[in-house]
C-alpha cells in the first residue's frame, strides 16, 4: 500500500509532490543507492506524481517500486510532445528497472543505391547511411531486404557486384544469364538506358509502381509507333514481370505507410508484432519481446513499443493499434514531429484494415507461444545444469571465453553472455590480444581473463554465476590462477574440454572447485546449454578473427612494397574497391591511380604476382 511505502522510506512522497508545477515534465524515481527505478512522463507533473502516494490500492509492481523511491528529480518541457521524447531517451540511456524495456538492439538494413558510378550498384545495406547515393527502407528484417532486391534484379537488371569485379570483367557472368542484370560491366545496355532502369528502380522502391507501370506502358506505345518492336518488346517483358513482382507484394487498395502493431501477453511474458507497408507494399514483420517487472497492462507494453520505437526510427503517416492507450494525442503529435508530416493513431480499424490488425494479434499469439516453448526449454536446461554442476539455484549469468588465430596470427578472445532468456549481446565483447608468443593459448586466455575480471575486482561490471572456459585442465588451472590473484577464487569456474574425436554430446565438464570430471552425455539438457553458450563464444571469436586477420593481412601486403604509405594505400583501396581489386589491376590500371607512377606500379603488380 501507498502509506505503507512511505513509512518504509524517510522520502515524502505527497509533500514533494506540492512543490512541484502542473504543467508538463519528466520525473525520475531513484533509490538510496541512486538506481534509476522509473522514468516517467506527465501532463501535470504535480498531479502524476502525487497519484503514487495516495492513498488506495496499488498493484504489486507499483507498491514494490514506490517502497523503494528516496528522492524523485523532474524535468520540465514547453509541451507533453516533448516530454514524451525526453522520457524515450532517458529510458534507453537509463534502463530503470521498473521500466518496459523494449530491447530492440539490433539496427535495421537498408537498400543503398550507390550514385557516385556510372552504373550504380544496387546493394543491402546495415549501419550508419553515410555513404552517397540513395537509402529505402529501413526494412524489419535482412529477408524483407533479399525479398525486395530479388524483385529489383528481376525487374530491373541492375548490377549488384562490386566496383573492383565490375571493372575487371571481360564477358557477362551468371547473374546477366539468369536474366537478373544487364552486363553494364562489359557494355551491353548503354549509360542512358542503365540510368533509366535507375529512375526506374527508384520509383518502384519509393512505392510508385502505378505510376511506373503507366510510364513503361508510353514508352512502349512509343517504340511501336517508332517501329522499335525489339524495344518494345522488351518494355512489354518488363512490364509483365513488374505486374507479376508486385502482385506478390502490394496489398490490395493500400497504397500508403502503414504499420499495424499489436500485443499478446501470456505468463508474464509479452509479445509485441509489428507488420509494415510502405507504398502499399508489405515489407513483412518482426516480432519484439520486451522485457519488464510485474504484469503491466498490454496497453501500457503497447504505449512503451510506440514511444520508444518510433522516436529512434521514422514512423508511417499511419499506426493500426490492438489497444486504446492513454495519452494518444500527445504520442501521435510527437511521432508527426519525427516524421515530419501527420501520424495518425487508429485504435478501432474498420473492414479491410481490422482483418489486418486480426492477422497481427494472430502472429503475436503464434510468436508468443513460440517464444514460452523456448523459454520453457531454457528453464529446464537451467535446472538441469544447476543440478549437474551443484549450484545452489539456475545461473542467471553464464559467461564463457574461446580463442580464435589461424596458426597464432590476428588471435581474438571472445566472451559472450547469457541469461534466463538466452543471449544478451549488448555485454558481449572481444579482445584482440597483443604481446603474447604466437599460438600460445594459454597466454591468450590469461590476458583476455585479467583485462575483463580486473575491472570486476574494482567493483565495476557485472558478475558472472558460472565462467565456462572453452578448454582442459590447462586452460582452467590458467583461469582459476587468474581468478585467484584477483581475489576472485569463489566464482564457479568449469572448463569444457572437447570428447573423443571432437563429438557433439560428448564433451567432459572438468569442476574448477575439486577438479573432478563429469561426462553428462548428449541427453543433458544442462550440457545442451553449455555446448549452446561454448558454441555461441567460438563464432563470435571466430567472426572476429577474420575480421581482423583480413585487416592485417591488407595493410602487411601493401604496406610490403617500397614508397607505399597511408594515403598512397588509403587511395589504391578506395580506387579498387579493396585489396582484391589491386591484386587484380595491371600496371597501367594502376597508373590511373593518382600519385602512382609507372616504377611503383611495377612493384605492386610484382608483389601480386610474383615477379620479383
Amino acid at each position: 500500500m501507498a502509506g505503507a511505502a512511505e513509512e518504509d522510506t524517510s522520502f515524502d512522497g505527497r509533500a514533494y509532490a506540492r512543490t512541484l508545477t502542473q504543467g508538463p515534465g519528466v520525473y525520475r524515481m531513484i533509490a538510496v543507492d541512486e538506481a534509476v527505478l522509473y522514468v516517467g512522463k506527465a501532463r501535470n507533473l504535480r498531479k502524476r506524481v502525487e497519484s503514487y502516494f495516495a492513498r488506495g490500492a496499488h498493484d504489486a509492481r507499483i507498491t514494490s517500486m514506490v517502497a523503494q523511491v528516496a528522492r524523485i528529480e523532474v524535468i520540465v518541457t514547453r509541451t507533453e510532445a516533448e516530454a514524451l521524447l525526453l522520457e524515450s531517451q532517458l529510458i534507453k540511456a537509463l534502463k530503470p528497472r521498473y521500466n518496459i524495456d523494449l530491447r530492440d538492439d539490433k539496427s535495421y538494413p537498408w537498400i543503398h543505391l550507390a550514385h557516385e558510378h556510372a552504373y550504380p550498384r544496387i546493394e543491402f545495406h546495415r549501419g550508419a547511411r553515410s555513404g552517397k547515393g540513395r537509402y529505402f527502407g529501413p526494412y524489419p528484417s535482412a529477408w524483407a531486404v533479399r525479398q525486395t532486391l530479388n524483385l529489383v534484379h528481376r525487374a530491373f537488371k541492375l548490377r549488384q557486384c562490386e566496383d573492383s569485379v565490375f571493372q575487371n570483367r571481360s564477358r557477362p557472368c551468371l547473374q546477366h544469364q539468369i536474366q537478373r542484370c544487364s552486363a553494364p560491366c562489359v557494355g551491353l545496355i548503354s549509360t542512358e538506358q542503365y540510368a533509366q532502369s535507375v529512375t526506374d528502380a527508384e520509383t518502384f522502391l519509393d512505392g510508385r509502381s502505378q505510376h511506373l507501370l503507366e510510364q513503361l506502358q508510353l514508352r512502349m506505345s512509343h517504340a511501336a509507333e517508332e517501329l522499335d518492336f525489339e524495344r518494345a518488346a522488351a518494355l512489354r517483358d518488363q512490364i509483365a514481370a513488374l505486374r507479376k513482382v508486385t502482385a506478390e507484394q502490394f496489398v490490395q487498395g493500400e497504397r500508403g505507410d502503414l504499420d499495424v502493431v499489436a500485443v499478446a501477453t501470456r505468463n508474464g511474458k509479452a509479445c509485441i508484432q509489428a507488420l509494415f507497408f510502405r507504398g502499399g507494399m508489405s515489407l513483412g514483420n518482426r516480432s519484439f519481446f520486451p522485457r519488464y517487472v510485474g504484469d503491466p497492462e498490454p496497453s501500457e507494453i503497447l504505449r512503451a513499443f510506440l514511444v520508444q520505437h518510433y522516436t529512434t526510427h521514422t514512423p508511417p503517416s499511419e499506426l493500426l493499434l490492438s489497444e486504446e492507450i492513454e495519452d494518444l494525442d500527445a504520442i501521435a503529435e510527437a511521432l508527426s514531429d519525427q516524421r515530419g508530416s501527420r501520424v495518425r493513431l487508429v485504435c478501432k480499424p474498420r473492414g479491410e484494415r481490422a482483418q489486418w490488425l486480426e492477422m497481427a494479434r494472430r502472429t503475436a499469439d503464434a510468436a508468443l507461444e513460440s517464444e514460452l516453448a523456448a523459454a520453457s526449454t531454457m528453464l529446464q536446461r537451467r535446472l538441469d545444469l544447476a543440478r549437474l554442476l551443484e549450484l545452489p539455484a539456475p545461473p542467471e549469468r553464464i559467461e564463457c571465453f574461446d580463442i580464435s588465430h589461424t596458426q597464432g596470427e590476428a588471435t581474438v578472445a571472445s566472451c559472450v553472455v547469457f541469461d534466463a532468456q538466452g543471449a544478451v549481446k549488448t555485454d558481449y565483447r572481444r579482445f584482440n590480444i597483443e604481446g603474447i608468443t604466437p599460438g600460445d593459448d594459454y597466454a591468450a586466455m590469461r590476458q583476455a581473463l585479467e583485462r575483463r575480471f580486473t575491472r570486476l575486482a574494482r567493483g565495476e561490471g557485472k558478475r558472472p554465476d558460472l565462467l565456462l572456459i572453452d578448454g582442459g585442465r590447462g586452460q582452467l588451472a590458467e583461469a582459476r590462477s587468474i581468478l585467484q590473484g584477483l581475489g576472485l577464487a569463489d566464482l564457479n569456474v568449469v572448463g569444457v574440454a572437447k570428447g573423443p574425436e571432437r563429438r557433439p554430446g560428448h564433451e567432459s565438464l572438468i569442476m574448477g572447485r575439486d577438479g573432478r570430471e563429469l561426462w553428462p552425455g548428449p541427453a543433458s539438457p544442462g550440457l545442451h546449454l553449455i555446448q549452446q553458450v561454448r558454441d555461441e563464444a567460438h563464432r563470435f571469436a571466430i567472426t572476429g578473427h577474420r575480421a581482423r586477420r583480413g585487416k592485417q593481412r591488407v595493410q602487411s601486403t601493401l604496406d610490403e612494397i617500397d614508397g607505399i604509405g597511408a594515403r598512397r594505400k588509403s587511395a589504391l583501396l578506395k580506387a579498387f574497391g579493396g585489396l582484391r581489386g589491386v591484386a587484380a589491376a595491371g600496371v597501367e590500371e594502376l597508373l590511373t591511380v593518382p600519385g602512382i607512377h609507372r616504377e611503383l606500379a611495377e612493384r605492386i603488380y610484382a608483389q601480386f604476382h610474383g615477379d620479383r
